[in-house]
């Protein structure tokens, strides 16, 4: 079991590590960032220097948004310390988590999962945030791989709850509940997902973005309302039920015949019905009116359900002020 509060070391001084950094030491921890590239002292001091700058200015922004007190700015600076690859000992001996965020080059990672490897204690959880590399492949260059994983976060990493943890076949059962204990008390919001191409969230909107970018390639609409169309049809919508419940709430029939329609008045196979589409109308689990689909509905109160369901999206609505009040 992971002691409280580990200390985080982050190797990687760019874009997500000095994210990942920002979001552990405004959540109260200790961290490490280790620029693990090989520079001249002038080149080492303004990549440090321009990484710590990058946080400072990040929160003072959310003081300035009114979602933190400027007043705990430098406290929340004070927790992160910075260092080169020659005080790569100094960094990583007793940190307890050591995420990787250098370039998506495998000799790269392999390199530095070495350096890892060789500088961490026997129980320190490793995890890369590659967002191309699968676990499995990335575990072989570690040492004692069953403490190794991935966790894939979203830009920006201070701000965006999700971390999609993919844990390797050689990945110990105790260690991957070790890292959503840490994520969870740090205040992300972890999911598992197995060794896959593309994760969850980029999977998904590579082809959402690319249906997008034919819409306006096809002239279908402009760019602006198709952008407007997505933030308030398509985005409202899954900001509150996610894709699968939202084919359930809506009928997985729906799903199946707009498909065949699609495909066949566009004459393209990428609107082709999965097949587990086609076999749960076959099975006629279609979704929360026949009581199945993805989500079992028999065991729910499904009348409390849609209403709380409701609630919020007319409470994300108002939020928005895109609630349409009643006339008088």
């Amino acid at each position: 079991m992971m002691s409280e509060k580990p200390v985080i070391a982050i190797v990687g001084a760019g874009r997500m590590g000095i994210g990942i950094a920002n979001f552990f030491a405004y959540s109260g921890y200790r961290v490490r960032l280790l620029d693990a590239r090989e520079r001249s002292p002038e080149e080492r001091e303004l990549v440090l220097g321009s990484a710590e700058s990058q946080i400072r200015e990040t929160l003072l922004m959310l003081a300035s948004l009114g979602v933190m007190e400027e007043n705990l700015v430098d406290p929340i600076m004070s927790r992160i310390s910075y260092f080169g690859p020659e005080q790569g000992e100094e960094a990583l001996a007793d940190a307890g988590v050591v995420f990787e965020a250098v370039p998506e080059v495998m000799e790269i990672k392999r390199d530095i999962f070495g350096l890892i490897s060789s500088m961490t204690g026997e129980k320190a959880l490793i995890a890369s945030t590659t967002s191309t590399f699968l676990s499995d492949t990335l575990a072989g260059f570690v040492t004692s791989p069953g403490r190794f994983m991935n966790t894939h976060w979203l830009n920006p990493a201070y701000l965006m709850p999700l971390v999609e943890v993919s844990p390797a076949e050689a990945t110990g059962s105790a260690e991957l509940a070790d890292m959503f204990t840490l994520l969870e008390s740090a205040g992300k919001i972890p999911v598992k997902c197995a060794a896959s191409p593309g994760f969850i969230v980029p999977r998904i909107q590579a082809l959402a973005m690319n249906e997008a970018a034919r819409l306006a390639e096809e002239g279908v609409a402009s760019p602006e309302d198709i952008d407007k169309a997505s933030r308030v049809g398509f985005g409202l919508r899954f900001a509150v039920l996610g894709l699968l419940e939202f084919i359930d709430w809506g009928g997985g029939d729906i799903l199946y015949y707009a498909d065949n329609y699609l495909k066949n008045a566009l004459k393209t196979d990428r609107y082709e019905p999965p097949q587990i589409i086609v076999s749960n109308m076959e099975s006629g689990q279609t979704g929360m009116r026949a009581g199945k689909g993805f989500y079992d509905f028999t065991e729910m109160d499904v009348d409390t359900y849609r209403r709380e369901t409701i609630k919020k999206f007319t409470d994300l609505l108002i939020h928005l002020g895109l609630f349409n009040r009643p006339s008088q």
